[in-house]
């Protein structure tokens, strides 16, 4: 009778502890989704901001044209990758920045773009967005390295090989993203169309 109920116990105390790993699990899983939609918002916003950044510095920088083309192929392969794992977004994603960087740096050089009223909320807008992506980017991170340790360490990772659960990539800009790219610019002389 006492092994018995011993036995009935364990059991029950295995069940209980199965029940809340995997709730727990299941509750880590959805945040860290949560927080890779809300990445995804401001990566869409910052794709939908690229074509009138590229336009208002095209008005002004028509000569500029291998930039500009560089910004709109970057932000083309960016739109691609929307349903792309974090790490195949990532590098997609860092390379765009690095062009809209360079954009910007190409934008310093004409002082008549720079006062222009649109193009100045065109980059308030920019640095909005970034700032945003990076906060994102940081929570999402958090929540994935949350999750990764509940799935890895025992005995919860006998739970979660059990149900399925998967350590998640995390979301990283590529190395050197931070970094603005080389623009060459034309001498001050050569610009004889402004």
């Amino acid at each position: 009778m006492i092994i018995g109920g011993v036995i009935a116990a364990l059991v029950a105390a295995s069940l209980l502890f199965v029940g809340i790993t995997y709730n727990r699990l299941v509750g880590l899983r959805n945040n860290a989704d949560n927080s890779w939609a809300q990445i995804d918002v401001q990566l869409r916003q910052r794709h939908d901001l690229v074509p009138a950044l590229v336009e208002a510095v095209g008005g002004y920088a028509a000569h500029e044209r291998g930039t500009l083309e560089r910004v709109s192929a970057a932000r083309g392969s960016a739109v691609a990758q929307q349903s792309a794992d974090p790490a195949t977004r990532s590098a997609a994603e860092g390379t765009l920045a690095g062009q809209v960087r360079g954009l910007m740096i190409l934008a310093e050089q004409y002082p008549d773009l720079k006062a222009s009223d649109n193009f100045a909320a065109l980059q308030r807008s920019l640095t909005e967005i970034e700032e945003k992506i990076a906060i994102t980017r940081r929570v999402y991170n958090d929540t994935v390295e949350t999750l990764n340790t509940a799935v890895q360490v025992f005995p919860p990772n006998l739970v979660a090989s059990a149900f399925g659960f998967k350590a998640k990539r995390f979301f990283d800009a590529p190395a050197g993203s931070d970094l603005a790219p080389a623009v060459s610019l034309p001498s001050p002389g050569a610009r004889s169309g402004n």
